[in-house]
């Protein structure tokens, strides 16, 4: 069936229809598969999501507690489940989510090479030094899937003109870059490349500056004020940053507090526009950082290239 090969969530929610979605497309699915109306779609009790949490949990949930106060659990193969329900709170911060009344599967789908159209506008060509990158796009806009393969190719050294790959450290505070179950990286992320999984972000910086030494930093949807502190530390240390934060353009990355001080200050040497004209991770325009230029634009066909 057509639908498989395309779906990335299937959401079931408390005694509504079960759905599937896709870029640009949602679809009811009924015990046969799709059907047009909710009327003909299958329904989701309480029954059917205590059952499910069973299975995925192997029937010891209370194994996966600290995953729950994340709000997701992580499965074989990199697939990750999000959930909802009561939060209960402990010294205002979320102890364990109970009641669950919704859950969302999303697919863990690996596409290899589409880190390939942009590498070389990601080094020095005389010292090939990775430059301080920042990849922005929607939600669901394919930034995660770039930073993985650029973890990829960096990390096997293919595609940067005979070099040998570098040492690359992933921050994985959501566990979707390197997709990691029972801290085992489920997708290919480079055999040069070291995940800390479940960690905050700014911490996983310094602990990856301290004991790793990587060449390149690697994160997801950076914004909170520590991770500037800690990207400027690495920065610093002559260690490459490749991050990534929800946006829609530049102007409004610029307008956000925490991300604006990062560009005023020129800490970011590229700047990646994705969006979802013709699917996720479609390339809109990549900036160099200090002067504005852009080295590339969809707009005009793409005819800019690395400089």
């Amino acid at each position: 069936m057509e639908i498989l090969h395309k779906i990335e969530e299937i959401r079931l929610r408390h005694s509504r229809p079960l759905i599937v979605y896709w870029a640009g497309g949602e679809a009811f699915l009924g015990k046969k598969g799709p059907v047009l109306t909710t009327g003909e779609a299958y329904h989701v009790f309480g029954e059917d999501l205590e059952k499910t949490l069973e299975l995925i949990s192997s029937y010891s949930l209370y194994a996966f507690e600290e995953e729950l106060k994340q709000g997701y659990l992580t499965l074989p193969g990199g697939h990750r489940v999000g959930l909802a329900g009561r939060a209960v709170l402990e010294k205002g911060r979320i102890k364990i989510l109970r009641d669950i009344n919704s859950l969302n599967f999303r697919v863990a789908r690996q596409i290899k090479g589409v880190g390939e159209r942009v590498l070389g506008f990601l080094f020095d060509r005389q010292t090939w030094r990775i430059y301080h990158t920042l990849i922005i796009s929607p939600p669901q806009g394919g930034k995660t899937t770039l930073l993985r393969d650029l973890a990829r190719l960096i990390s096997d050294g293919a595609g940067i003109m005979g070099q040998s790959g570098q040492k690359v450290g992933i921050i994985d505070e959501r566990s979707e870059i390197a997709g990691c179950f029972q801290g085992i990286p489920q997708l290919d992320i480079g055999m040069r490349t070291d995940v800390l999984d479940a960690c905050p972000k700014a911490e996983g910086i310094m602990l990856m500056l301290r004991s790793l030494s990587p060449q390149v930093i690697i994160t997801d949807e950076i914004g909170r004020a520590e991770d500037v502190q800690a990207i400027a530390e690495a920065v610093s240390a002559g260690v490459s940053v490749i991050a990534s934060a929800h946006g829609s353009s530049l102007e409004e990355i610029c307008q956000r507090p925490v991300l604006g001080e990062l560009l005023q200050e020129n800490v970011f040497e590229r700047l990646i526009f994705l969006n979802n004209n013709k699917g996720p991770g479609t390339l809109e325009m990549i900036i160099e950082g200090e002067k504005g230029l852009p080295l590339y634009s969809a707009r005009y066909g793409g005819e800019e290239r690395a400089k």
